[in-house]
């Protein structure tokens, strides 16, 4: 199960104990939103998009969407998200508990959006569709083992 992979990576940090189960489902930024008692824009949503023969995941914030003038400037390629299948493939987790940690391709670069730094912290799913954890930003780049901030993203209407 991914959610064990997940608290078993999470021990490096010493935060394993800390993953949240729901009672709810979580799949979605507001079902997660919903489960936390938290705005939507809190929960840290990780996108996956295709690089080659890999892939590269971006968390953002969850009231955001992909820029894609911005992705390609960052990136160099055009923004084109995977299939459900390619996600659970080279990630190992499932559409609705995809998290930046416990990831079954090492090849596999994430990145934080820099529209999480509003907050304090944001909650990131842990490889289950019941899932999160609350993190500060620092804690979520850090055990993300992220490349860099970036900013690829726009703030939805």
């Amino acid at each position: 199960m991914s959610i064990n992979k997940v608290r078993e990576y999470l021990k490096e940090f010493q935060k394993e104990t800390q993953v949240l189960e729901l009672d709810k489902s979580s799949a979605t930024v507001d079902l997660a939103a919903k489960a936390l008692n938290v705005i939507p824009a809190r929960i840290a949503k990780t996108l996956s998009f295709r690089k080659d023969d890999y892939c590269i995941l971006v968390v953002t914030a969850g009231d955001t969407k992909i820029d894609n003038k911005k992705f390609k400037q960052t990136f160099g390629l055009k923004a084109k998200m995977l299939t459900p299948d390619e996600v659970i493939n080279l990630t190992g987790h499932a559409i609705g508990g995809v998290c930046p940690f416990a990831l079954k391709n090492p090849n596999i670069k994430t990145y934080c959006d820099i529209s999480l730094q509003r907050f304090d912290t944001v909650f990131p799913a842990c490889g289950s569709s019941n899932s999160a954890i609350e993190l500060t930003c620092d804690e979520l780049f850090k055990i993300s083992k992220s490349e860099k901030w970036v900013d690829v993203c726009f703030l939805k209407e």
